[in-house]
């Protein structure tokens, strides 16, 4: 799914403005990709000036940072808590930018960019209690 997003087609006055060229490609936008809890897959993705991007489809593992100690661990990834993005997300684990993810060392909130970046990198809010 491709969207288009171009100038507007109005002035802040509310006039009409005219075209002043066609659509071009690198212009268009590209459509959202949601990312799950499963297995690591990526789609490469070629951006303006040959560079690369890497799209994040699913993970199940993520870079979780703990401020206190500012020591960094990869873990696994139970469950999405919460997502402010998209209530729904939540039923359908799907990882967003600033959503709240269950993980082996407890409550972290998404500080990447997992459909951009390729990797879900994430900070400790709530620490995992050792069980007796």
């Amino acid at each position: 799914m491709t969207k288009w997003h171009l100038r507007s087609k109005r002035k802040p006055s509310g006039g009409k403005l005219k075209p002043l060229r066609k659509k071009r490609k690198f212009e268009r936008g590209s459509g959202f990709l949601e990312t799950r809890i499963d297995e690591r897959r990526v789609k490469m993705k070629r951006t303006a000036g040959d560079e690369r991007k890497i799209k994040l489809l699913s993970a199940d593992k993520a870079n979780v940072i703990d401020t206190k100690t500012g020591k960094s661990v990869t873990t696994k990834i139970l469950s999405v808590e919460e997502n402010q993005a998209n209530p729904h997300y939540v039923r359908r684990n799907i990882i967003t930018k600033g959503a709240v993810i269950k993980t082996e060392a407890g409550l972290a909130r998404v500080t990447s960019r997992p459909g951009q970046d390729g990797v879900i990198n994430a900070v400790l809010i709530e620490e995992k209690k050792p069980q007796k």
